[in-house]
């Protein structure tokens, strides 16, 4: 939706200038380092980079099959003022995650600092100063928590060497603590803010001179006992998301993109939009060349004095579109050619064993299908973005989950050197991967250009987000498993058919690149002795993206539901034959099992586990008493998954109403993700995570029909409403108290086992099994 005062106004206000120590502006590095204070540290210690380190986003994922992926460069900036005010920099996107607190806590909690005297401001796109900034992957506390502990602890450090030199004391002697630095023998004390200056002259001490705190000691990390550092912003709408930036003589754009992806415009008449009051310019946007990658889809832009009158215009427009290759797209027929695929042999890329010979020799064979449709981000605040071009000089501000990206992408569209591009990164109202793709930045880029520089917004409505955005795969997965005389796999068989992200890189690709075959595929931790795996080839006929978690969704469903009907066959409880095939614990080598990717992961430090895989599965089966008598069409289900290199399960209670209607009660959903930085965060994200993988069990799907989305807005692509969300959802989070060992991501794997565990609730409320995706009115027939 577009807010009323955008759509209707023709007076721009000034820019926003936060005045609340918790919101979050961009400034210049001068007026950075000016302004924070007397103690400016910009802190960077490099890991020893493994092959293929990063930059081109197909080969960072792994399509050259590096073997473990990359390593962040983090370079965090913690500035303490005279007034012990202690700022520090976020350099990865805030989308509701808590990212900009959960940092800012890491290095007060090391810095010894009062959380009332911390502050947090937002890094801009500079992937050199501040390391990777693109937020994806579950990966943002996963890579730089020991990096921000140490950047924290320096800081506390060099406060204690100023004071300890300005008292002629051992620097043993002397204590920082509470935002005050003492020394016990003198009774002498001096604030931070008083000796900030004094430090800010020394040396960043080195790495292993720098003692990190014991975790007994922790007063933030673990505690979970903060709220968001912009929650008040948030709530009272203070805060500012990509739509609501406006600066000075800032005009509005729109546009009309080619209707089926690879189409054009053929030629256009624009007469009737010329006459809608407000209209400054229209002209036309190139299609791109494949392969498109994060590049605009071309079509007609719209300029205006508001919003309003850009699409009262687009919708004057009369274009005569090209629709090029993929005119007769149909995803309902495709399915079938997906199928077609799946049923036949495919690129092997796991083989144990012998496949074939055991199935033959197998007592019993079960096969099944698994269908999972497209899906889209839908984001609440659609893509939307700012760009002024003045004096050779390209600033934005965007709701980018990729600043550095973005960055790139419009120096290369504009030709304009890497000095004269500045992307100002803003809050985001939700990702989900959408906005990791920044072609809506570069289209406000081309509408700036077009008017001679001015400052433009470029907004899409939620149907330009719907019909012109990057879709999770469409996929086939086709299980065939052999069976012994007690029921168990000695055979297990599994192709899975899907498009490629990897074809917006590159033009005709057709089979999943690694990364994608390590989500749940390949890395299938299962204790049977023949194991095959299989990808056959795929066309894409739209934009592949990411979406939260990514190809672990069709994986997870498709692997989870078919171990419940092995166990139905087997005449054995699901959760026991599921810990019965995961097996005795130990650490799995992903690298071993073809996964030669592991999240970007060192396997030796992130192997997976399968004990903490039972000890989820357990933790979500008790929590929900599994086992315990169901009343009439009421049923239990469990899945459980290993995703950025966290290991998750849901159990689910769901009751079939008389007209086949589906109502989850009780979700309980177990993580081992390792040392818990911020609990309550956690939480949300796990109790958010169940109520989006509802909506893609129930609800959720994109269908195309003559290249063509055929759903407009949220009354056809149906997400979770707050009436169907479960009235319980508990949240079981699994104790590590070694913060010096590894964490895991914690944004996307919640999402891919809630499916499975509904699905596998169905069939034992009702008898009926759940093979494809999403669920609607299966059960009314």
């Amino acid at each position: 939706m577009i807010h009323e005062s955008q759509m209707m106004s023709d007076t721009p206000v000034s820019e926003p200038t936060p005045a609340a120590p918790t919101a979050l502006a961009n400034v210049s590095r001068r007026a950075m380092l000016g302004g924070m204070g007397a103690l400016v540290l910009a802190l960077s210690w490099r890991e020893p980079a493994l092959a293929e380190d990063k930059k081109e986003e197909p080969k960072k994922f792994g399509a050259d099959a590096m073997p473990h992926g990359w390593q962040d460069d983090p370079k965090v900036f913690v500035a303490i003022a005279p007034d012990g005010t202690v700022t520090v920099t976020c350099h990865r996107a805030e989308m509701g995650q808590g990212v900009r607190t959960s940092i800012a806590f890491v290095i007060a909690d090391e810095l010894e600092a009062i959380w009332d005297k911390v502050k947090v401001t937002q890094a801009w796109g500079d992937e050199t100063r501040f390391g990777n900034q693109d937020t994806d992957g579950s990966r943002s506390l996963r890579h730089f928590f020991q990096h921000l502990r140490h950047a924290g602890a320096a800081a506390r450090l060099m406060l204690v060497q100023a004071a300890a030199k300005q008292w002629n004391v051992p620097v043993s002697e002397v204590k920082a603590e509470n935002h005050v630095v003492t020394h016990a023998k003198s009774k002498r004390s001096l604030g931070y803010g008083e000796i900030a200056a004094a430090a800010a002259a020394l040396p960043v001490p080195a790495r292993e001179s720098v003692a990190l705190k014991d975790a007994k000691d922790f007063k933030y990390i673990g505690k979970g006992k903060i709220g968001l550092v912009d929650n008040r912003d948030i709530t009272t709408g203070k805060a500012i998301y990509g739509l609501d930036t406006r600066i000075d003589g800032m005009l509005y754009a729109v546009v009309a993109r080619p209707p089926v992806f690879g189409g054009k415009v053929t030629s256009f008449d624009d007469a009737d939009a010329k006459k809608i009051p407000g209209v400054v310019k229209i002209f036309q946007i190139d299609a791109p060349e494949a392969p498109v990658e994060f590049q605009p889809l071309g079509g007609v832009a719209v300029i205006a004095k508001n919003t309003w009158a850009a699409m009262k215009a687009r919708d004057a427009l009369k274009v005569t579109w090209d629709d090029g290759p993929n005119a007769t797209y149909d995803s309902v027929a495709f399915r079938g050619e997906l199928e077609k695929a799946a049923r036949a042999p495919g690129k092997v890329v796991r083989n144990q064993g012998d496949v074939d010979g055991a199935m033959a020799k197998a007592k019993k064979k079960i096969e099944a299908e698994y269908f999972v449709p497209h899906l889209v981000q839908a984001p609440m605040e659609p893509p939307a973005a700012v760009v002024r071009i003045k004096d050779g000089f390209c600033e934005a501000w965007a709701c980018t989950q990729a600043p550095q990206a973005t960055h790139d992408r419009l120096a290369k569209k504009l030709n304009l050197a890497a000095d004269k591009v500045r992307v100002n990164q803003t809050l985001l109202g939700g990702g989900f991967g959408r906005k990791s793709k920044p072609d809506y930045v570069v289209e406000a880029a081309l509408c700036s250009q077009a008017v001679d520089g001015a400052p433009v917004k470029l907004v899409w409505t939620r149907e330009d987000d719907i019909h012109h955005g990057y879709y999770h795969t469409i996929s086939v997965e086709r299980l065939e498993a052999g069976l012994d005389d007690k029921g168990m796999p000695v055979a297990w068989l599994h192709r899975s058919a899907a498009p490629t992200i990897g074809s917006i890189f590159a033009a005709g690709a057709k089979n999943e690149l690694p990364f994608e075959l390590g989500m749940g595929l390949t890395n299938t931790p299962f204790n049977v002795p023949n194991i095959r795996l299989e990808n056959p080839e795929a066309d894409a006929h739209v934009r592949i993206g990411w979406f939260r978690s990514v190809s672990n969704i069709p994986h997870a469903f498709a692997i989870q539901s078919f171990v419940n009907e092995l166990a139905h066959a087997a005449g054995k409880d699901p959760k026991d034959y599921l810990l019965a095939l995961i097996g005795p614990d130990r650490k799995i080598d992903p690298t071993t099992l073809g996964d030669v990717w592991n999240y970007g992961e060192d396997p030796s430090r992130y192997p997976i586990d399968t004990g903490r895989l039972r000890g989820v599965i357990e933790a979500a089966a008790k929590g929900i008493g599994w086992g315990r008598k169901m009343a009439k069409n009421t049923g239990l289900g469990i899945a459980g998954h290993y995703s950025f290199v966290t290991h998750t399960a849901v159990a689910a209670e769901v009751e079939v109403g008389d007209k086949g209607e589906v109502r989850v009660k009780r979700v309980d959903i177990a993580i081992d993700c390792g040392p818990q930085v911020n609990p309550e965060r956690i939480r949300s994200q796990m109790e958010g995570a169940v109520v989006m993988g509802m909506g893609l069990a129930l609800s959720s799907e994109i269908t195309f029909k003559d290249g063509r989305a055929q759903q407009n807005n949220f009354d056809g692509y149906e997400i979770t409403r707050i009436d169907a969300a479960p009235k319980e959802i508990h949240v079981h989070l699994l104790p590590n108290p070694n913060y010096s060992g590894p964490l895991g991501g914690v944004g996307e794997p919640g999402v891919p086992p809630v499916a499975p565990a509904i699905a596998n609730a169905i069939f034992a409320a009702t008898g009926r099994r759940i093979r494809q995706l999403p669920i609607r009115d299966q059960l009314s027939a």
